[in-house]
Protein backbone atom coordinates (compact mmCIF):
# COMPACT_ATOMS: atom_id res chain seq x y z
CA UNK A 1 0.00 0.00 0.00
CA UNK A 2 1.41 3.42 -1.30
CA UNK A 3 1.82 5.24 2.40
CA UNK A 4 1.87 9.35 1.86
CA UNK A 5 4.52 11.48 4.33
CA UNK A 6 2.49 14.53 3.33
CA UNK A 7 -0.44 15.59 5.35
CA UNK A 8 -3.57 14.24 4.20
CA UNK A 9 -6.51 16.03 3.93
CA UNK A 10 -9.04 16.03 6.97
CA UNK A 11 -12.82 14.52 7.07
CA UNK A 12 -13.90 18.26 7.22
CA UNK A 13 -12.19 18.93 4.25
CA UNK A 14 -13.22 15.65 1.98
CA UNK A 15 -16.30 15.36 -0.09
CA UNK A 16 -19.00 13.33 0.49
CA UNK A 17 -17.91 10.98 -2.48
CA UNK A 18 -14.80 10.72 -0.96
CA UNK A 19 -15.86 9.87 2.87
CA UNK A 20 -18.07 7.06 1.56
CA UNK A 21 -15.13 5.96 -0.56
CA UNK A 22 -12.82 5.62 2.37
CA UNK A 23 -15.48 3.85 4.87
CA UNK A 24 -16.33 1.11 2.33
CA UNK A 25 -12.33 0.10 1.72
CA UNK A 26 -12.21 0.58 5.62
CA UNK A 27 -14.88 -1.88 5.98
CA UNK A 28 -14.46 -4.34 3.38
CA UNK A 29 -10.72 -4.71 4.92
CA UNK A 30 -11.73 -5.61 7.88
CA UNK A 31 -13.94 -7.97 7.04
CA UNK A 32 -11.64 -9.88 4.53
CA UNK A 33 -9.96 -10.51 7.60
CA UNK A 34 -12.68 -11.36 9.90
CA UNK A 35 -14.31 -13.53 7.50
CA UNK A 36 -10.90 -15.56 6.30
CA UNK A 37 -11.86 -18.17 9.53
CA UNK A 38 -15.16 -19.08 7.92
CA UNK A 39 -13.71 -19.13 4.20
CA UNK A 40 -11.45 -22.02 6.07
CA UNK A 41 -13.42 -23.43 8.01
CA UNK A 42 -16.00 -23.97 4.79
CA UNK A 43 -13.22 -25.63 2.81
CA UNK A 44 -13.20 -28.71 5.72
CA UNK A 45 -17.29 -28.59 5.65
CA UNK A 46 -16.81 -28.91 1.55
CA UNK A 47 -14.91 -32.20 2.06
CA UNK A 48 -17.82 -33.99 3.34
CA UNK A 49 -20.31 -32.88 0.53
CA UNK A 50 -20.51 -33.48 -3.04
CA UNK A 51 -18.23 -30.50 -3.58
CA UNK A 52 -15.41 -31.90 -2.15
CA UNK A 53 -13.02 -31.45 -5.07
CA UNK A 54 -13.24 -27.86 -4.57
CA UNK A 55 -11.37 -28.23 -1.19
CA UNK A 56 -8.94 -30.86 -2.82
CA UNK A 57 -7.86 -28.33 -5.53
CA UNK A 58 -7.19 -25.12 -3.21
CA UNK A 59 -5.70 -27.36 -0.61
CA UNK A 60 -3.02 -28.99 -3.28
CA UNK A 61 -2.69 -25.84 -4.62
CA UNK A 62 -1.54 -24.28 -0.83
CA UNK A 63 0.63 -27.23 -0.33
CA UNK A 64 2.41 -26.52 -3.87
CA UNK A 65 2.62 -22.64 -3.14
CA UNK A 66 3.42 -22.93 0.57
CA UNK A 67 7.13 -21.58 -0.15
CA UNK A 68 6.22 -19.11 -2.05
CA UNK A 69 5.97 -15.95 0.55
CA UNK A 70 9.71 -17.24 1.56
CA UNK A 71 10.87 -16.87 -2.01
CA UNK A 72 9.73 -13.01 -2.86
CA UNK A 73 6.33 -13.94 -3.07
CA UNK A 74 4.46 -12.70 -6.71
CA UNK A 75 4.69 -9.03 -7.42
CA UNK A 76 1.89 -7.47 -9.13
CA UNK A 77 1.84 -3.53 -10.27
CA UNK A 78 -2.11 -3.40 -10.67
CA UNK A 79 -2.82 -4.68 -7.37
CA UNK A 80 -0.42 -2.66 -5.64
CA UNK A 81 -1.72 0.65 -7.91
CA UNK A 82 -5.40 -0.16 -6.67
CA UNK A 83 -7.00 3.00 -5.88
CA UNK A 84 -8.59 1.31 -2.75
CA UNK A 85 -5.60 1.25 -0.59
CA UNK A 86 -5.66 5.10 -1.12
CA UNK A 87 -8.73 5.32 0.28
CA UNK A 88 -7.51 3.14 3.09
CA UNK A 89 -5.10 5.02 3.92
CA UNK A 90 -6.98 8.58 3.73
CA UNK A 91 -9.78 7.06 6.03
CA UNK A 92 -7.84 7.00 9.71
CA UNK A 93 -5.24 8.81 8.08
CA UNK A 94 -2.14 6.77 7.84
CA UNK A 95 1.37 8.45 7.98
CA UNK A 96 4.99 7.52 7.31
CA UNK A 97 7.76 8.95 9.18
CA UNK A 98 11.32 7.58 8.10
CA UNK A 99 14.43 8.11 11.00
CA UNK A 100 16.85 7.19 8.59
CA UNK A 101 17.66 6.80 4.97
CA UNK A 102 17.13 3.30 3.26
CA UNK A 103 19.62 3.13 0.32
CA UNK A 104 17.47 0.74 -2.22
CA UNK A 105 20.85 -0.83 -2.74
CA UNK A 106 20.35 -3.04 -0.02
CA UNK A 107 18.42 -5.68 1.84
CA UNK A 108 16.10 -5.16 4.38
CA UNK A 109 13.90 -6.79 6.89
CA UNK A 110 10.79 -4.80 8.44
CA UNK A 111 9.27 -6.25 11.86
CA UNK A 112 5.96 -4.11 11.89
CA UNK A 113 4.44 -3.65 15.73
CA UNK A 114 1.94 -2.86 16.80
CA UNK A 115 -0.28 -5.57 15.53
CA UNK A 116 -3.89 -4.79 16.08
CA UNK A 117 -7.34 -6.84 14.68
CA UNK A 118 -7.07 -6.66 11.17
CA UNK A 119 -3.77 -7.75 10.93
CA UNK A 120 -2.26 -11.47 9.33
CA UNK A 121 -0.91 -11.97 12.84
CA UNK A 122 -3.59 -10.84 14.45
CA UNK A 123 -3.23 -10.86 17.85
CA UNK A 124 -4.17 -8.59 20.39
CA UNK A 125 -0.97 -7.30 21.80
CA UNK A 126 -3.10 -4.20 23.45
CA UNK A 127 -6.29 -4.65 24.81
CA UNK A 128 -6.76 -0.85 26.03
CA UNK A 129 -5.67 2.43 25.12
CA UNK A 130 -1.89 3.40 26.32
CA UNK A 131 -1.27 -0.29 26.91
CA UNK A 132 1.89 -1.29 24.49
CA UNK A 133 3.00 -4.65 24.55
CA UNK A 134 4.56 -7.30 22.28
CA UNK A 135 4.95 -10.74 22.07
CA UNK A 136 8.52 -10.92 21.02
CA UNK A 137 11.32 -12.51 23.65
CA UNK A 138 10.12 -15.99 21.86
CA UNK A 139 10.35 -14.98 18.43
CA UNK A 140 13.21 -15.55 17.39
CA UNK A 141 13.12 -16.90 13.95
CA UNK A 142 13.21 -13.34 11.99
CA UNK A 143 16.47 -12.89 13.22
CA UNK A 144 17.65 -16.38 12.06
CA UNK A 145 16.39 -15.35 8.78
CA UNK A 146 18.30 -12.27 8.35
CA UNK A 147 21.87 -13.57 9.34
CA UNK A 148 21.66 -15.60 6.41
CA UNK A 149 20.58 -13.47 3.68
CA UNK A 150 22.71 -10.51 4.25
CA UNK A 151 20.08 -8.10 4.87
CA UNK A 152 19.25 -5.41 7.74
CA UNK A 153 16.90 -5.43 10.58
CA UNK A 154 14.84 -2.76 10.34
CA UNK A 155 12.58 -1.74 13.46
CA UNK A 156 9.20 -0.39 12.47
CA UNK A 157 6.64 0.66 15.23
CA UNK A 158 2.64 2.07 14.21
CA UNK A 159 1.36 4.80 16.90
CA UNK A 160 -2.93 4.70 16.89
CA UNK A 161 -2.88 1.15 15.58
CA UNK A 162 -3.93 -0.01 18.83
CA UNK A 163 -6.94 2.42 19.27
CA UNK A 164 -9.23 1.54 15.83
CA UNK A 165 -10.73 -1.16 17.40
CA UNK A 166 -12.27 -1.69 21.12
CA UNK A 167 -11.30 -4.52 22.73
CA UNK A 168 -13.24 -6.52 25.86
CA UNK A 169 -10.53 -7.06 28.54
CA UNK A 170 -11.79 -10.23 30.67
CA UNK A 171 -10.08 -11.02 34.46
CA UNK A 172 -8.62 -14.05 35.05
CA UNK A 173 -11.34 -16.70 34.67
CA UNK A 174 -12.18 -19.56 31.87
CA UNK A 175 -12.62 -17.49 28.63
CA UNK A 176 -9.52 -15.78 29.60
CA UNK A 177 -8.22 -19.57 29.99
CA UNK A 178 -9.33 -20.77 26.70
CA UNK A 179 -7.62 -17.62 25.46
CA UNK A 180 -4.52 -18.45 26.13
CA UNK A 181 -5.20 -22.00 25.25
CA UNK A 182 -6.09 -21.12 21.68
CA UNK A 183 -3.27 -19.23 21.55
CA UNK A 184 -0.59 -21.67 22.47
CA UNK A 185 -2.46 -23.99 19.39
CA UNK A 186 -2.22 -21.45 17.07
CA UNK A 187 0.10 -18.31 17.99
CA UNK A 188 -3.18 -16.39 18.28
CA UNK A 189 -5.78 -15.37 20.79
CA UNK A 190 -9.86 -15.12 20.01
CA UNK A 191 -11.02 -11.84 21.64
CA UNK A 192 -13.91 -9.47 21.15
CA UNK A 193 -13.83 -6.72 20.00
CA UNK A 194 -15.87 -3.94 17.96
CA UNK A 195 -15.56 -0.67 16.35
CA UNK A 196 -18.18 2.00 15.17
CA UNK A 197 -21.26 1.26 12.64
CA UNK A 198 -21.28 1.90 9.02
CA UNK A 199 -24.90 3.33 9.50
CA UNK A 200 -25.67 4.21 13.26
CA UNK A 201 -23.21 7.04 14.65
CA UNK A 202 -23.78 5.86 17.93
CA UNK A 203 -23.61 2.21 17.70
CA UNK A 204 -21.19 -0.66 17.90
CA UNK A 205 -20.02 -2.47 14.32
CA UNK A 206 -17.17 -3.59 12.73
CA UNK A 207 -16.20 -0.83 11.10
CA UNK A 208 -12.49 0.78 12.14
CA UNK A 209 -12.44 4.06 14.40
CA UNK A 210 -11.01 7.18 12.95
CA UNK A 211 -7.69 7.23 14.70
CA UNK A 212 -4.68 9.05 12.70
CA UNK A 213 -2.11 6.12 12.67
CA UNK A 214 2.10 6.92 12.34
CA UNK A 215 4.63 4.59 11.17
CA UNK A 216 7.74 5.45 12.42
CA UNK A 217 10.48 3.47 10.82
CA UNK A 218 13.45 2.92 12.71
CA UNK A 219 17.55 3.01 11.42
CA UNK A 220 18.76 -0.26 10.00
CA UNK A 221 20.72 -2.42 12.15
CA UNK A 222 23.28 -4.03 10.06
CA UNK A 223 23.66 -7.59 10.53
CA UNK A 224 26.53 -9.77 9.38
CA UNK A 225 26.30 -12.45 6.73
CA UNK A 226 26.96 -15.91 8.39
CA UNK A 227 25.77 -18.95 9.37
CA UNK A 228 23.93 -18.13 12.79
CA UNK A 229 24.94 -19.99 16.20
CA UNK A 230 22.12 -19.80 19.03
CA UNK A 231 24.58 -17.26 20.62
CA UNK A 232 24.49 -14.90 17.35
CA UNK A 233 20.80 -15.06 17.13
CA UNK A 234 20.54 -14.15 20.97
CA UNK A 235 23.08 -11.14 20.35
CA UNK A 236 21.26 -9.71 17.51
CA UNK A 237 17.84 -10.53 18.81
CA UNK A 238 18.42 -8.42 21.76
CA UNK A 239 19.99 -5.58 19.70
CA UNK A 240 16.37 -5.58 17.80
CA UNK A 241 14.60 -5.32 21.00
CA UNK A 242 16.41 -2.89 22.63
CA UNK A 243 16.59 -0.21 19.00
CA UNK A 244 12.80 -1.07 19.16
CA UNK A 245 12.43 0.29 22.68
CA UNK A 246 14.50 2.96 22.09
CA UNK A 247 12.02 4.03 18.86
CA UNK A 248 9.12 3.78 21.01
CA UNK A 249 10.71 5.80 23.96
CA UNK A 250 11.41 8.60 21.32
CA UNK A 251 8.64 8.92 19.53
CA UNK A 252 5.67 8.09 22.18
CA UNK A 253 5.19 11.51 23.18
CA UNK A 254 4.42 13.12 19.33
CA UNK A 255 2.20 10.30 18.72
CA UNK A 256 -0.29 10.47 21.70
CA UNK A 257 0.95 8.11 24.38
CA UNK A 258 1.55 9.38 27.78
CA UNK A 259 5.47 9.77 28.87
CA UNK A 260 4.45 7.43 31.87
CA UNK A 261 3.70 4.62 29.16
CA UNK A 262 6.41 1.95 27.93
CA UNK A 263 6.52 -0.63 25.59
CA UNK A 264 6.63 -4.02 27.69
CA UNK A 265 7.73 -6.98 25.93
CA UNK A 266 6.12 -10.87 26.76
Amino acid sequence: MEVSTAPPPSRTRKTLKKQRLETVAAYQFGLSFLFLSVFLSLLLLLLFTSFWSFSVLYLAWLYLDWDTPSQDGRHSEWIRNWTIWKHIRDYFPIKLVKTAELPPNQNYLMDAHLHMITCSRAFCNSGTKNQHRLTLWKHKAFVRLVLGHRASLVPVYSFGENDIFKVKAFATDFWQYCQMSFKKLIAFAPCIFAGCSLFLADSWGLLPFVMPITTVVGRPIQVPSLNPTGEEGDHYHVLYIKTLEQLFEEHRESYGVLASTHLTFL
